[in-house]
């Protein structure tokens, strides 16, 4: 077996390599707008939007933890309350769907809503209705934040949902294309470790620094 690599000296080099295997050309007779799913993927996401001549914009979401394992994720709540929810998890640690949404509720009530409103002032995700969306992650360990996130700009009405990334998991990707309109990626391995290990420079993005630098 070939051992594990970097792939990627940082975020910035991703992008580049993301745009390599992007459409640019066919997509800037298009209408897009550039979406990123988590606060590590700003940075990749403004750099192609920038490419595309795009609006950019970030959706927010937050997990979902197992009662008896803080470290498991079980679902993801977006910043329109869409709820995904990890089916296998829920049902091998015997946990309620009841216990799911309330706290899920909890946590678009007090985490999701105040923050989404301080980062836009109390205005909405961008609009994207009719709306060509490129979802941007940096990575993916999990596909559950990919596909909140998915069917989100589904339920907002986009035109189409296309997503890039530039590493995932291989078995991540019949998951995603099984919603999505297109997938674009780097590369995909069969035995994933977690993202981080994959960068050599991948430092922590804060919620601070995405409201610092809308821009």
């Amino acid at each position: 077996m070939t051992p594990d690599k970097i792939y990627f000296k940082n975020r910035e080099v991703a992008a580049y390599r993301l745009i390599d295997v992007l459409p640019i050309s066919k997509m800037r007779l298009e209408d897009w707008i550039v979406v990123a799913t988590s606060y590590g993927a700003n940075p990749i996401a403004k750099i192609i939007a920038n490419e595309l001549d795009a609006k950019f914009d970030i959706m927010f979401s937050r997990k979902v933890y197992s009662p008896n394992n803080e470290e498991c994720e079980v679902a993801i709540v977006t910043e329109t309350e869409e709820v995904v929810i990890h089916e296998e998890l829920v049902k091998a640690f015997d946990i309620s769907l009841d216990f799911i949404f309330s706290k899920s509720r909890y946590i678009f009530e007090n985490e999701l809503s105040s923050c989404v409103n301080k980062y836009r002032k109390g205005k909405k995700l961008e609009k994207l209705e009719h709306k060509n969306v490129l979802l941007i992650d940096e990575g993916l360990n999990t596909s559950l934040t990919m596909m909140a996130c998915i069917k989100t700009a589904i339920n907002l009405g986009a035109k189409s949902v296309s997503v890039a990334i530039p590493i995932l998991p291989t078995a991540s990707i019949n998951t995603i294309e099984s919603i999505a309109d297109d997938l674009y990626y780097v590369k995909s391995l069969d035995h994933f470790i977690t993202i981080d290990f994959y960068y050599d420079q991948l430092e922590e993005i804060t919620y601070e620094e995405i409201k610092n630098n809308k821009g």
